[in-house]
């Protein structure tokens, strides 16, 4: 009798630890994004084809690497639906001097309140300099620094090309 209690009881907790697990798993695919980069605004960091890992959920900081909506990819149909850019300024930080025109900012202004600044990190490329403010609200992820030279496997068809 006590061996069969036994024999029960660890195959109900096999079967809670396997479900914890399918949830836990469930989570991460919810929570991570792999996307492919196209375009060099982003090189030497990351250039033109290189697969991201984009976290989604997660407190925005500057330096931080986005995935953010195109501020004029609705009106521009030409234009890629999602960008990839450094954020340089959240809100309550001074307007850096290369946007202050562009946002129509006085120098030691802050960014408002749900905007941020963000740069490329190619000499040319499009960002706030061009754009002006992007609402945090866009936001789809950070990506997830790398911390090996692993490569990840390529992304899924229809996965998300960004800029």
């Amino acid at each position: 009798m006590r061996q069969r209690r036994r024999t029960v009881r660890c195959a109900a907790l096999l079967a809670a630890g396997a479900a914890a697990l399918a949830g836990a798993g469930a989570l991460v695919r919810r929570k991570l994004l792999l996307i492919r980069v196209t375009g060099s605004s982003m090189a030497p960091t990351y250039e033109d084809g290189a697969r991201l890992l984009v976290r989604t959920g997660i407190r925005i900081q500057r330096g931080d690497v986005v995935v953010f909506r195109h501020p004029r990819g609705e009106r521009d149909p030409e234009q890629l639906r999602w960008l990839v850019k450094r954020v340089t300024a959240l809100p309550g930080e001074p307007v850096p001097r290369d946007v202050l025109e562009r946002v129509g900012a006085r120098p030691g202004e802050a960014v408002p309140e749900g905007r941020m600044v963000v740069r490329g990190d190619a000499e040319s490329t499009l960002d706030s300099r061009h754009f002006g403010y992007v609402p945090t609200g866009t936001v789809l992820g950070v990506v997830v620094p790398r911390r090996t030279h692993r490569t990840f496997p390529a992304p899924a068809e229809g996965a998300i090309a960004v800029n």
